[in-house]
């Protein structure tokens, strides 16, 4: 089996000290990647790290609407993040505020995304504006990229299997 890891890589930059872009391709059209990101059945197959357990995956999909995702490490510690969703365009764009809630206090992200489809391939694109440059750049050290690198791949995994049961 060839890995999509290195055909589809997933990319992150910071183009401000607010912000980080994290962008990647799917082989799959954007309806099928965006009920995958939106719908709890699914979100809860494919979120987070293998080597954790999915604890919670709430999502009430309508402006103003509440999210939680969430997963305990095998010590049983949770890693939740949760918010509301801003504004919801089918299946072209989201928008989110989103919180770490083992760190209250630091400040809530903005979250764009936005899914934009070319010949049956979709470019799921992720812009977060940090509530400070500190905050990012504590998430960026966490590892937050190796995290959205093994999550995208899963999501790819399940949008594969998707779309094998559909065709």
């Amino acid at each position: 089996m060839t890995s999509k890891a290195s055909e589809h890589p997933t990319t992150l930059t910071t183009p401000s000290d607010l912000e980080i872009v994290i962008t990647r391709d799917f082989d799959a059209p954007r309806s099928l990647v965006w009920e995958a990101w939106t719908k709890p059945e699914h979100v809860r197959r494919w979120y987070g790290l293998r080597s954790m357990t999915t604890t919670v995956i709430e999502i009430d999909l309508r402006p103003g609407g509440a999210w939680r995702w969430g997963q305990a490490e095998p010590n049983g510690q949770e890693v939740v993040f949760s918010g509301v969703y801003k504004e919801i365009v089918p299946p072209q764009r989201l928008v989110y505020t989103e919180g770490f809630e083992q760190m209250p206090g630091s400040g809530e992200t903005v979250v764009t995304l936005t899914f934009e489809e070319k010949d049956g391939r979709t470019t799921l694109t992720s812009t977060s504006v940090w509530p400070s440059m500190e905050v990012r750049d504590m998430a960026m050290a966490s590892g937050m990229e190796w995290g959205v690198i093994e999550t995208y791949a899963r999501l790819d995994e399940l949008l594969d299997e998707l779309l094998g049961t559909k065709g």
